[in-house]
């Protein structure tokens, strides 16, 4: 990899930001929908830790205000906290992007809802939650672009799709994950379409089994650790994946390094795609 990349660290433990030379994103801020934990959360650090200011938006305060004082520490940092499932904070966060962070030139849409249920057992409020996600995360995107259409810098967005939009996992029944991250894939082309004129990319990173906090929505905090142990020989590579792994994708999809890159979904999934032993 270009030596424009050695700021990333894999040896830094999680919360842990250091200053780097290399500011490759300076003068540049990122949006970050979810970005008050995993994923999003790293994202946000690396940007910043590379020259960049980022806007927190997550569900939970408390969280929020945690990740924007930790980035605050090392550059600027914003927080933004809404319930994304409710349609009246959706529009909350999109007038106060208008207008306070209109001039964002990065976007990541790392918010997600697992909760692997029977296809038959699904109820409307197991779908709408689903569906009202996606709802604010295609909303979202759109207030951000179009800042970066009206300040005329272009940009890039990532999305974090999913492996369960390609397969069906047996051992996790998932028909409406599976559904609201098929759509987001399918955006993801759409809209790389229509904002490669505004020199907008938009790319999406499709992960398989990710130690997130997303898991412990449904599984026992005692059986956290055993439950997703469970599923390293799942991947290829022998392991689940890490936020740092992640990150690492989604980091180089938003930087300058990936310029001729968009409308293309990223299996970082540690081989799952490639097929079955």
């Amino acid at each position: 990899m270009d030596s424009t990349w050695n700021w990333l660290e894999n040896d830094l433990p999680h919360g842990a930001i250091r200053q780097r030379s290399v500011a490759v994103f300076a003068g540049q801020k990122l949006v970050v929908v979810g970005g008050s934990s995993g994923m999003g959360r790293q994202t946000a650090e690396d940007v910043v830790a590379a020259g960049g200011s980022a806007v927190i938006i997550g569900q939970d305060s408390t969280k929020v205000d945690d990740t924007v004082n930790l980035l605050s520490k090392v550059g600027e940092a914003y927080g933004i906290a809404a319930d994304l499932t409710k349609r009246d904070q959706t529009e909350r966060v999109r007038r106060q992007l208008a207008d306070e962070h209109g001039d964002a030139t990065l976007l990541v849409n790392a918010a997600g809802l697992f909760l692997p249920k029977p296809f038959l057992s699904l109820e409307h409020s197991d779908y709408d939650s689903y569906a009202e996600l996606d709802r604010s995360m295609f909303f979202v995107t759109q207030s951000v672009a179009q800042g970066m259409v009206t300040h005329g810098r272009g940009g890039s967005i990532v999305i974090i799709g999913s492996m369960w939009a390609h397969q069906a996992i047996g051992a996790t029944p998932s028909a409406g994950y599976s559904a609201a991250k098929g759509g987001l894939h399918a955006l993801t082309h759409n809209l790389a379409l229509e904002l490669a004129p505004h020199a907008i990319r938009v790319n999406t990173v499709a992960p398989a089994v990710v130690a997130t906090p997303i898991y412990e929505k449904f599984v026992p905090k005692n059986k956290l650790q055993e439950t997703l142990d469970s599923f390293n020989t799942f991947h290829p590579l022998g392991r689940i994946g890490t936020t740092r792994d992640i990150a690492n994708t989604i980091t180089f999809l938003l930087s300058p390094a990936t310029s001729w890159v968009t409308g293309a979904i990223w299996n970082v999934d540690g081989g799952v795609m490639a097929g079955r032993n």
